[in-house]
């Protein structure tokens, strides 16, 4: 550790907060400190590369320091970096809502910016919310979610949110959401068909007995991210569709995390061919250059709120960085690198490769379950392989794995002990290759270490 990072560490303990983050655990410990970007890598201030395997917090969409983004910002910081979208037009913000409404799934038509995911959320839910009222159906005020889903950190995003290790605090604080149990073929007894029957039997079971007050059913589609990549049987989400064409509710999609690219589809509803009423992004709009979300809606929930001389039917919701000039002129940046690089059409070679690794990772005595859906990973660490036995929550196996990674260059996090694979998905198949391989070299030679350091019988698990 030379000067720079010892002083820059001094800092950061004396006057930051991290999110997500047991300050304790922080403050006793020696972190790595980024300082630049080359590609695919970070480097911190002690010059050392790691390839960014979790996109820096799954929004990197083509690499850091890319030339065509950093020049559109620069042009556009000549000139305006930002101008206010209420009671007026900006020439980005409208360029980008035309580009985003070309490549959304039908029939969304309307682009709603914010600057986060959570705040994307925050606005489909009372959207859909107002909708209701604005039509005359007051009674529709609750909605649908899944258990372990997570939806951002605002108090409207936490309400629908079912993770009790994240949320549960806050439940005086919060207003009451019905939630149909998480499709988790791993942990349910059961196959994945049974499993989704499952999810989507006790789902209309809340319709039934709660339809007159369901405004909406909130889901991420595909995968549950921040639950441990819960990778959602196939046909899960149009079954969640098809529940709310039957009872007359909206149906929210949540794409923060698996948006752009993430699932080998520009957007995972694609895979399922479903037409939401409400869709919110964030993360990858941008390339993971900036804040910026949008919340894409219909022109039929539109229409209710822009009601000639009745303000009381306006959408009375805004953000200061509403549409900002340089977030946006990053997502256009980012929308023709898409086109030009063929993004979408180069991943199932990197799908196929990760694939590959998984299945080889699934026989590893310590992994109770490697799922995967497009260029998103989970590979979960498990005490006893046959009975599925977590290790203890103190151990932080999944901590452990993902700090033994570092030192080899691979910057890694994980949920709990389930470690987490999202590379940026224009990552090159050298790159891609060079990161799996670290993985499997240390889930092969590195665990077994710390598991008879913390005094497991590794054999157990086999």
């Amino acid at each position: 550790m030379n000067k720079k990072t010892k002083q820059l560490t001094q800092l950061d303990k004396q006057y930051l907060w991290h999110p997500f983050t047991q300050m304790a655990d922080w403050l006793a410990g020696e972190p790595v400190v980024i300082e630049s970007g080359d590609g695919f890598y970070l480097i911190d201030t002690d010059g050392n590369r790691y390839i960014d395997g979790v996109s820096s917090l799954w929004c990197n969409v083509h690499g850091h320091r890319v030339r065509k983004i950093d020049d559109a910002i620069r042009t556009q910081l000549d000139k305006i970096a930002h101008s206010t979208l209420l009671g007026l037009g900006q020439t980005q913000s409208i360029e980008l809502a035309e580009k985003l409404v070309q490549i959304a799934p039908v029939p969304l038509e309307k682009v709603f910016y914010s600057d986060s995911g959570a705040t994307a959320v925050e606005i489909a839910i009372k959207m859909a919310y107002q909708y209701w009222q604005n039509i005359g159906q007051t009674n529709k005020t609750k909605f649908i979610s899944l258990k372990e889903a997570y939806h951002g950190d605002t108090v409207g995003a936490v309400s629908v949110g079912g993770m009790d290790l994240f949320h549960g605090i806050f439940k005086s604080l919060i207003f009451e959401t019905h939630y149909a149990p998480s499709p988790h073929p791993y942990r349910f007894d059961g196959t994945p068909e049974q499993c989704a029957a499952h999810s989507l039997a006790a789902m209309e079971d809340i319709l039934k007995v709660h339809l007159d007050e369901i405004a909406g059913v909130v889901v991420e589609p595909l995968v549950q991210g921040a639950a441990g990549i819960i990778v959602h049987p196939a046909g899960f989400l149009k079954g969640v569709e098809s529940l709310a064409r039957k009872y007359d509710i909206l149906l929210i999609v949540d794409e923060v995390a698996m948006g752009f690219g993430r699932t080998g589809k520009m957007f995972a509803c694609e895979h399922e061919d479903i037409q939401p009423d409400l869709m919110c992004i964030a993360k990858g709009i941008s390339a993971g250059y900036l804040p910026l979300a949008a919340t894409l809606t219909t022109q039929t929930i539109f229409d209710a709120f822009a009601v000639s001389g009745d303000i009381k039917k306006t959408f009375y919701h805004g953000h200061t960085y509403t549409g900002n000039a340089l977030g946006c002129a990053a997502a256009l940046a980012s929308l023709e690198l898409f086109a030009e690089n063929k993004i979408i059409e180069t991943m199932p070679k990197k799908i196929d490769l990760i694939s590959q690794y998984f299945t080889r990772f699934s026989e590893l005595p310590y992994v109770g379950n490697a799922r995967q859906c497009g260029m998103v990973g989970g590979i979960e660490l498990v005490a006893d392989k046959a009975t599925k036995r977590a290790f203890a929550s103190e151990k932080k196996i999944g901590a452990k794995v993902c700090d033994a990674m570092r030192p080899k260059g691979a910057m890694m996090r994980p949920l709990g002990d389930c470690i987490v694979l999202m590379p940026a998905v224009a990552m090159d198949m050298e790159t891609l290759t060079k990161l799996l391989d670290t993985i499997e070299d240390t889930l092969t030679n590195e665990i077994p270490k710390m598991t008879c350091h913390a005094g497991l019988d590794p054999v157990s698990s086999r």
